[in-house]
């Protein structure tokens, strides 16, 4: 357990339902990471937000999830991203965590983007996940569920950083930078945003805009909206735990039931 956490947020291009192609290039990104506990990669970010689900799915068991675990041993850090993951006769956009012993959690896409059909290809996920590493209480989240607070809210407090991975279109740049913000600030934690870049097969652009907010909503990393990186920050639960005792605005927050 630890007051830090060191996380690394991947911005890049996504060559367009090429996983070889995309694992090569991440290959290369992954190299520039610094030691780190968490990398950070985007949606779909083997073949691009593509709604070709059927040819292009595979098992946990597949070939994308052992890169995953390969890459997370070798780094001797968690790998996350989301994949186009079939199970049970159904497709689902899927957040996967790869520690590197191997072990893993997932997360299945709850808000499937309906003006892309999106609701026509996968299945929506009906469980929030909250993840435990390292002292930290960690919960995924893909795109579109970043313009639904209530299921993004924090249920007294018990989420310390919130990860929103995204293939979120350069039209809407403010919106994502707006939003991820708004997060922060309403459930008094930190909020990485991980987009790509680029335009897709569909010549829909992408202005990136990655980023990391604290507990107050300021802005704490961010670079260039339109080039591929990799940058590092380590993350303090100390003055967030002391802010969040100070100023309790959870206590007064309205009790709900999703169904």
């Amino acid at each position: 357990m630890s007051d830090q956490l060191r996380i690394t947020l991947v911005q890049s291009n996504l060559v367009w339902e090429n996983k070889t192609k995309n694992r090569a290039q991440f290959d290369k990104l992954l190299a520039k990471a610094k030691k780190t506990d968490v990398i950070i990669l985007p949606e779909m970010f083997l073949t691009g937000f593509s709604m070709n689900a059927k040819p292009l799915a595979e098992t946990m068991d597949g070939e994308s999830v052992k890169w995953m675990k390969t890459k997370a041993k070798k780094l001797k850090a968690v790998i996350c991203g989301s994949l186009i993951i079939k199970e049970n006769k159904k497709n689902y956009n899927r957040f996967v965590w790869v520690m590197p012993n191997g072990e893993t959690y997932t997360y299945d896409k709850r808000h499937l983007f309906s003006p892309a059909n999106e609701h026509k290809h996968y299945t929506p996920g009906n469980d929030k996940v909250l993840i435990h590493y390292k002292g930290w209480n960690i919960a995924p989240f893909i795109c579109y569920d970043l313009r639904f607070p209530v299921w993004s809210r924090s249920v007294r407090a018990e989420t310390d950083l919130m990860i929103y991975v995204a293939n979120w279109p350069a039209p809407r740049n403010n919106a994502w930078k707006q939003l991820l913000i708004a997060r922060a600030i309403e459930n008094q934690c930190y909020v990485a945003g991980v987009n790509r870049i680029g335009k897709d097969a569909r010549g829909i652009d992408h202005y990136g805009s990655s980023r990391v907010s604290d507990f107050l909503g300021k802005t704490i990393l961010k670079g260039h909206k339109s080039q591929s990186w990799v940058k590092q920050i380590t993350l303090d639960k100390k003055p967030m735990d002391e802010y969040r005792q100070k100023l309790p605005f959870w206590r007064d927050a309205d009790a709900f039931v999703i169904k």
